[in-house]
């Protein structure tokens, strides 16, 4: 797998998506699908994969695309959505560490949509346990100054965002007058990095631009890691 840009077949395939999501137009187009966004996302998710793990040795990756793997599966689970569309309408991979579940784990997440690529880093959603970790992390000492420490090197690497926090106020039982109560209020701890054009991810440049991000967002990263496990 050889990737060498993801083609404008594909993002059109994924505007068309947003016009037809429906099971019958997908199976009539899957193949197209198949060419021209799995096969392309998944020879991404190799190169990217091994540059990260040059940088972080516990990264891993897998090209399995029945969900179990770094690729995302496309149809959405409509179970609780009052949105029914069967489909995502845009291409998602995540590369993380540990044994949780991948959208537990601190890690790296890509998305191409039909605008941009989208990249972030850290978890989006903290599991009931990990909130706990989280929150008894802020209120530690030497650890909440870790993590101010981590997040301003983020901010100043560039024009990037921190994300996560969910709540106006912080939560009963939390001290609200805590110097880092901020941090309380989140659910999850995630760097936004600046979007990347699809001119640039129809380029095997993608992967170099990518990284670059994930580098310098990776002191949010590294502070999940330490309290995580």
């Amino acid at each position: 797998m050889t990737f060498t840009g993801f083609p404008s077949a594909g993002t059109q395939f994924l505007r068309e998506l947003v016009q037809n999501n429906e099971k019958p137009w997908f199976e009539a187009n899957k193949q197209r699908y198949l060419a021209d966004v799995q096969a392309p996302a998944l020879a991404l998710v190799v190169a990217l994969g091994e540059r990260l793990q040059a940088h972080f040795p516990e990264i891993h990756f897998d090209t399995r695309t029945n969900g179990g793997g770094s690729l995302m599966r496309i149809h959405r689970d409509v179970r609780f959505s009052p949105d029914k569309s069967p489909y995502k309408t845009n291409v998602a991979m995540i590369f993380s560490a540990g044994t949780a579940k991948k959208m537990e784990s601190p890690g790296f997440g890509l998305q191409i949509t039909p605008e941009q690529v989208d990249l972030m880093a850290g978890v989006f959603t903290f599991s009931k346990e990990m909130l706990e970790r989280y929150r008894a992390a802020v209120l530690n000492d030497k650890l909440g100054k870790a993590l101010d420490a981590a997040a301003a090197k983020v901010r100043a690497a560039g024009a990037y965002t921190i994300a996560g926090d969910t709540y106006k106020r912080v939560p009963n039982g939390l001290p609200a007058d805590h110097p880092r109560a901020a941090w309380l209020k989140h659910t999850g701890l995630h760097g936004f990095a600046p979007t990347i054009s699809l001119d640039v991810a129809a380029t095997p440049a993608l992967v170099d631009a990518a990284l670059a991000h994930f580098v310098a967002m990776s002191p949010i990263y590294a502070w999940l890691r330490e309290v995580m496990g």
